[in-house]
C-alpha cells in the first residue's frame, strides 16, 4: 500500500504531501489544479521517464518521493541489488536536476531507474492519463492476457535463446564459409608456426634468470667463493673466530651461569654460518660458465619474442591463440562433421522450442476464453451491451518466434448488437473506450489476485481521469466498479465525476492558488463535511447551492 506521496519543486507543486489509506482514494479539483501531476510523480518514481521540464521555475531541482508498505518481493529485488530493508516501509525518492541529470534513492540509498522498474510491479500500477490505445499494441494486450493468466514466460524465453544461438552458429558457418576457405592457409601456418615452438608458460621468465646467471658466471663464482672463504675456509673466517669466542663464553658458562644462553646463541650462529657456507659452496660449484647454453638461451627467447610481437603480449595467451586457430582450421577440415552436428542442434532446439511455445498457446486459449466472459461481464456491468472476444493467431512460422511465444493476441468488442466484433482501436467513442479499459483491468487484477497467480500482484493500483467522457449511470457503475476493486487493494483514481468522488474512502482536493505572485499547489484531505461540499462543487459548479449539498449528502450516503 501506498502510504505517502512527495513533491517538491515539482511543476507547479512547491511542496505538497498526501498521506493515503486502504481502500479508494480519490483526488478530484479544479482543471489545472495538478492532479494529473501527482500521478505523474508517482509514474516517475515507478521508473518513467524524467525531463528538465518537470523542475519548478527557479528551483535548482525537484523532488518526489514516497513511502510503500514493503511486501516479500520487493525485499527480494532490495537484496538482490545490495540495498538494505528500512523495516516495514520502502522509502523512494528521485531528484531531477535543472541540469538535466537525476539521482534515485532507495531507502536513503543510492539506487538506480532500473531498481525502481524492477520494484514498480511489486509496488504499484500506474494507468497514466496519457495511456491511449496507440500504447495497447497487442504486445500490451498479450502481457495482460498473461498477466491475467499468471504465465511465467521463462521456459519459452529460454528455449528461443538456446535456439537463437543455435541458429546463429549455423548461420555463421554457412555464411563465413568462403571467409573461412580464404583463411585456411593463413590459419595453417599460424598454427604450425605456434606448435612447433612447443611453448611453456612461464618459461620466459626461467630464461631471462637462467641467461642472467650465466653471462655473469664469472662475477658470480668470485662473489660467491669468496663469501664461501669469508665465512668459513679462510684463516680468519667468520667460523674461525665464532668456535674461538665460543670456547671462551663455554668457559666463562661453568663459572657463571649468566653466559648460558650466550653460549646457545654462538652456537646458533655456528650453524647459520655452517648453513650459509656450504649453499654458498655449492653455489659456486654448480656454476658452469658454458657460452653454448647462453647462445642457446639467447636464441630461444630470441623466438619467443618474435611470437608475441605477432601474436599475443604472452605465451599463455599465444598458446590460447594456437588453439582457437586449431580449432577454426578443425572446423574446416571437419566441416560436414561440424555442419551435421549443428544443425542436429538446431533441429533439438527448434523441437524443444516448439513444445514450450505450443504448450504456451494451448494455455492462452484456456485464459482467453476466461478473460473475455470476465471482461465482458465487467463492461456490461458499466453500463454498456457488448460481445468481447479474446482472439489468438499462434503462428509457427519462423519469423513469429519470439521470447514470448508465437501468438498474436487481439481484443475485440462489438459495442452494438447485430454488429460484428471489431479490434479495440475501431471503437469511436472515448467513453466507451475508457470503460472498456477500466474493465479489462478490473478483470485481470480480479485475475491475479487469484491464488494460481505466478506473477506479482501490484499493492496499489492508480487510474487517471479513466472516466473521461462518461457520465450518468454509466458513472456511478464506474465508480462502484472502482470501490469494489478497492476491497482488495488500494486505489488512488482522479476523477472529474461527482458519482464516482461519492464513493471515496479517503478524498484529496487538489487545490491550486496564487500567493506573492507564485502558482502553489496545495493536497488536502477532506473530512465528512468537506467531502460533501467538494461533490456538491463538482455537481453544480462553482456555486454551491443548498440542494447541491443536499444531493451529495445522498450521494456519499448512498456510496456508503
Amino acid at each position: 500500500m501506498l502510504v505517502e506521496l512527495r513533491a517538491e519543486n515539482y511543476a507547479v507543486i512547491d511542496h505538497a504531501i498526501a498521506v493515503f489509506g486502504p481502500g479508494l482514494n480519490l483526488l478530484t479539483g479544479e482543471t489545472g489544479a495538478g492532479k494529473s501531476i501527482l500521478v505523474d510523480a508517482l509514474a516517475l518514481l515507478m521508473g518513467g521517464k524524467s525531463s528538465v521540464e518537470v523542475v519548478r521555475h527557479g528551483a535548482d531541482k525537484a523532488v518526489v518521493s514516497c513511502v510503500f508498505e514493503t511486501t516479500p518481493g520487493a525485499e527480494a529485488i532490495l537484496e538482490e541489488n545490495g540495498i538494505d530493508a528500512e523495516g516495514t516501509e520502502i522509502i523512494l525518492r528521485r531528484e531531477i536536476l535543472c541540469t538535466g541529470k537525476g539521482r534515485v534513492f532507495v531507502n536513503n540509498q543510492p539506487a538506480t531507474v532500473t531498481v525502481l522498474k524492477q520494484l514498480a510491479p511489486e509496488l504499484a500500477l500506474v494507468h497514466a492519463q496519457s495511456e491511449t490505445l496507440s500504447s495497447f499494441d497487442q504486445a500490451q494486450q498479450r502481457i495482460l492476457l498473461d498477466r491475467f493468466a499468471g504465465i511465467s514466460l521463462d521456459l519459452v524465453g529460454s528455449a528461443y535463446g538456446h535456439w537463437s544461438e543455435a541458429r546463429a552458429k549455423l548461420d555463421d558457418l554457412l555464411q563465413g564459409e568462403q571467409d573461412r576457405l580464404r583463411m585456411v592457409d593463413l590459419w595453417s601456418y599460424q598454427a604450425k608456426e605456434i606448435e612447433s615452438a612447443r611453448l611453456v608458460a612461464g618459461e620466459d621468465e626461467a630464461l631471462e634468470t637462467e641467461k642472467r646467471v650465466l653471462a655473469n658466471a664469472e662475477k658470480l663464482y668470485t662473489a660467491a667463493q669468496g663469501a664461501f672463504e669469508q665465512l668459513y675456509e679462510g684463516g680468519a673466517s667468520a667460523e674461525v673466530a665464532l668456535r674461538a669466542a665460543l670456547r671462551n663464553v663455554e668457559e666463562l658458562a661453568r663459572y657463571d651461569n649468566r653466559f648460558t644462553e650466550a653460549v646457545q646463541q654462538l652456537q646458533s650462529a655456528r650453524a647459520v654460518v655452517d648453513d650459509v657456507g656450504a649453499s654458498l659452496r655449492d653455489y659456486a660449484e654448480g656454476i658452469n660458465a658454458s657460452p653454448e647454453r647462453l647462445a642457446e638461451i639467447e636464441d630461444r627467447l630470441a623466438l619467443i619474442d618474435r611470437l608475441k610481437r605477432k601474436y599475443q603480449p604472452t605465451i599463455a595467451e599465444i598458446i590460447a591463440f594456437g588453439v582457437e586457430v586449431a580449432r577454426k582450421l578443425s572446423e574446416v577440415v571437419d566441416r560436414d562433421e561440424v555442419l551435421r552436428t549443428l544443425k542436429k542442434d538446431v533441429e533439438a532446439a527448434e523441437s524443444a522450442y516448439r513444445a514450450v511455445a505450443a504448450a504456451l498457446s494451448s494455455e492462452r486459449e484456456s485464459a482467453a476464453v476466461k478473460l473475455a466472459k470476465l471482461a465482458e461481464a465487467q463492461i456490461n456491468s458499466l453500463a454498456m451491451k457488448v460481445r468481447f472476444e479474446v482472439a489468438l493467431h499462434d503462428n509457427d512460422a519462423f519469423s513469429h518466434w519470439t521470447a514470448s511465444g508465437w501468438d498474436e493476441v487481439e481484443y475485440r468488442i462489438s459495442t452494438n448488437p447485430g454488429e460484428p466484433v471489431k479490434a479495440l482501436h475501431e471503437i469511436a467513442s472515448g467513453g466507451e473506450m475508457s470503460r472498456v479499459m477500466l474493465a479489462l483491468k478490473v478483470s485481470v487484477e480480479e485475475g491475479a489476485m487469484k491464488p494460481k497467480t505466478k506473477s506479482p500482484t501490484p499493492r496499489t493500483l492508480v487510474f487517471d481521469e479513466i472516466d473521461i467522457g462518461i457520465g450518468g449511470r454509466a458513472a456511478e457503475a464506474v465508480g462502484q466498479k472502482l470501490k469494489a476493486l478497492s476491497k482488495g487493494q488500494q486505489v488512488l483514481c482522479v476523477t472529474h465525476l461527482p458519482q464516482i468522488a461519492a464513493f471515496a474512502d479517503q478524498h484529496f482536493l487538489i487545490d491550486k492558488r496564487e500567493a506573492d505572485g507564485r502558482t502553489k499547489t496545495q493536497v488536502r484531505l477532506l473530512d465528512d463535511r468537506a467531502r460533501t461540499h467538494e461533490v456538491a462543487r463538482m455537481l453544480s459548479g462553482a456555486t454551491v447551492t443548498e440542494t447541491s449539498l443536499q444531493h451529495a449528502a445522498q450521494m456519499v450516503a448512498a456510496s456508503r
